[in-house]
């Protein structure tokens, strides 16, 4: 069966070269084209554009996909696969072939962009990938495929790559069931759809009156990505990592005391352990290391 792949992020390259891994046809990749990046605004290929060219794979860069329908309906092609591909997709497109999703959550929870980051947000247990039918309104199209994924310590990009991972290797399955024939499309429940949206700079700053859960939650969440700041007297500290370590140290809500040659701080309920942390215009260095050029904010609290 060939398969045409539309794709423009991190998890759809990982998906993708799963799907190569598993022996899938795939005759071509649609991507974003290249955009200005870094400080310079030089034109950069997206990494989707990267790997299909380090495989020799057919590709197509399309700013706007319904103004390139028939340049699609002249590749020779059985379904489309979509993973991350960033783009809205019109209903010519969709009429004109099977297409299918790899969404990183078990739907209908989370619909939307950030799946990922939303189940760790949440100190969320379990996760996982669904294979759906694409349908015009986001995310809500027939679950094909559905499969678990226990979340443990993951960070963001660590998930990341699991599920896209485990993505690949359902779209196998589901390639098998529509050659045998054995494939059903299964509605999805509305009365449990849940939607989220991008995160921004805003939503990477720790309230130390929250639980420290869901403070180490929203570090796994959004440090790699969006980034995680805590404000002392002012300045501003980045945070990479964080670990719970309630029960093992009594100390105030947002106060700042030493553990173990590194440093806590204190939570509405329990306290954390920063592992990491980047001074403005420094880089990352562990706790310990910054507490020892910077042993004066013990006993301050975080604003």
């Amino acid at each position: 069966m060939k398969i045409l792949f539309l794709g423009s992020s991190s998890f759809s390259t990982i998906c993708l070269s799963q799907m190569l891994k598993q022996g899938l046809n795939v005759v071509g990749v649609i991507t974003q084209p290249d955009r200005p990046s870094g400080r310079g605004h030089k034109m950069t290929a997206n990494v989707v554009k990267s790997f299909a060219m380090s495989e020799g794979l057919k590709f197509y860069t399309f700013d706007r996909l319904k103004n390139h329908i028939e340049v699609i309906k002249n590749i020779d092609y059985d379904i489309a696969c979509v993973a991350s591909f960033g783009q809205i997709l019109p209903k010519e497109f969709l009429d004109y072939r099977l297409t299918i999703n790899v969404h990183p959550s078990l739907l209908p929870k989370y619909r939307g962009a950030s799946p990922i980051q939303s189940a760790l947000l949440n100190c969320d247990k379990v996760t996982g990938v669904t294979i759906m039918k694409v349908a015009l309104k986001v995310d809500s199209g027939d679950i094909i495929l559905q499969k678990e994924y226990e979340i443990g310590d993951d960070y963001y990009r660590e998930l990341e790559e699991k599920l896209a991972t485990l993505g690949g290797d359902m779209v196998a399955e589901v390639v098998k069931q529509i050659e045998n024939g054995s494939v059903k499309f299964i509605p999805q429940d509305e009365s449990k759809a849940t939607e989220v949206s991008k995160f921004d700079k805003s939503d990477g700053k720790l309230d130390f009156s929250q639980s420290a859960e869901k403070i180490v939650g929203r570090v796994k969440a959004l440090s790699e990505e969006v980034g995680c700041f805590i404000d002392i007297e002012g300045k501003p500290l980045k945070i990479g990592q964080a670990q719970d370590v309630s029960g093992q140290y009594e100390v105030m809500p947002k106060q700042i005391l030493n553990f173990k040659k590194s440093f806590v701080i204190g939570c509405g309920n329990g306290a954390v352990e920063i592992l990491s942390c980047q001074a403005p215009s420094g880089k990352m260095i562990s706790g310990r290391d910054y507490l020892n050029g910077h042993n004066d904010i013990l006993g301050k609290m975080v604003d």
